[in-house]
């Protein structure tokens, strides 16, 4: 996977990962590692999302400090990484967590799409409210606009680029876009492999450490 930070001034910053990813039922495991550049190399995250009604469990580990940090709920607002991207927008958000509202349905770039509007049952939550566009044909989110505590626009999520992989639609490209802070952060992924038996010890404290 690529990750590439773009500002306002047009400067670009390009970091590459690798990510592993586990379905085990009750929870769900994924594991990601820095490998470039160098002064990131060995930064890894991990993410568990549990089947029922309990928050992700999120750890980082920062080699500079030789350190693994549990993300408490408090830090799950934070960008990850230089990223557009919350330590939250890495996990996984539980239906029951927000009230839906159909607003419409649109087509959005040649795919006719259900309009749906999240709104938190929790008044504590950073976003005061998520819209996704979800394709007809696929299920998929093609776009999702998250709006601030104040009810501003705060970003954009749009998948730009999206393919069948072993029978599973995959999406391969995707951008998400801080309109306030004028920030970038594209998602690249350059090679996808499934059924790969991965081991349950890839997803372990002890195996962020060690790096792949």
């Amino acid at each position: 996977m690529k990750m590439i930070l773009l500002n306002k001034f047009g400067d670009k910053r390009v970091r590459k990962l690798k990510q592993f990813n586990r379905d085990f039922g009750e929870v769900e495991k994924k594991i990601m590692f820095f490998i470039a550049p160098q002064d990131i190399r060995g930064t890894s995250f991990m993410n568990w999302t549990y089947e029922d009604e309990r928050e992700d469990s999120q750890w980082i580990y920062l080699p500079a400090l030789r350190k693994i940090k549990r993300i408490s709920s408090e830090n799950k607002s934070d960008y990850f990484m230089g990223s557009d991207f919350t330590y939250d927008d890495l996990g996984e958000r539980q239906l029951e967590e927000d009230t839906h509202t159909l607003l419409r349905t649109e087509n959005f770039e040649g795919e006719e799409c259900y309009v749906v509007e999240n709104i938190p049952k929790n008044d504590d939550y950073m976003y005061s409210k998520t819209i996704t566009w979800v394709s007809k044909d696929n299920w998929i989110g093609v776009k999702k606009e998250f709006y601030d505590l104040d009810g501003e626009h705060l970003k954009t999520l749009r998948v730009n680029g999206y393919k069948e992989i072993d029978g599973i639609m995959t999406i391969t490209d995707s951008e998400m876009h801080n309109i306030q802070k004028e920030h970038r952060t594209v998602l690249e992924l350059d090679e996808v492999k499934y059924n790969s038996d991965i081991s349950e010890d890839v997803f372990t404290e002890r195996k962020m450490k060690m790096g792949i």
